[in-house]
């Protein structure tokens, strides 16, 4: 199976899997996602976020699910338990596809270290 069939694939069923999970079924955009995963990252699953607090949150996880291509690297919890990153390398320049493929298989990349899929 060529990779691009396989990301597609495990995509797809990880979009299923927490559209069900968080939205009723009613399918979760790459942002709500990547929302989600700053939410889990930063640990505090059960409070209201302010408008500047999500885009934080998109930012730690954007932070957290490009460390492992050598982009950022954690650097320290602050007072209240956010995480911060540095940043290592600079991105190419990518178009919005390839911005958002890469996104994507960041993404699934997240889930099959944690064995939430496979």
């Amino acid at each position: 199976m060529s990779r691009d069939i396989q990301l597609k694939e495990r995509w797809e069923k990880l979009v299923d899997m927490l559209s069900n999970q968080f939205s009723q079924g009613e399918d979760l955009d790459l942002d709500a996602i990547i929302y989600l995963i700053g939410v889990q990252e930063l640990g505090k699953v059960h409070r209201q976020f302010k408008k500047d607090e999500k885009l934080n949150l998109m930012h730690i996880a954007i932070c957290r699910l490009l460390e492992p291509y050598g982009y950022y690297e954690f650097d320290f919890f602050d007072s209240e338990g956010w995480p911060h990153y540095k940043i290592k390398e600079q991105l190419p320049p990518l178009k919005a596809g390839e911005q958002s493929v890469l996104m994507k298989e960041a993404i699934v990349n997240y889930f099959l270290e944690r064995k939430l899929i496979e």
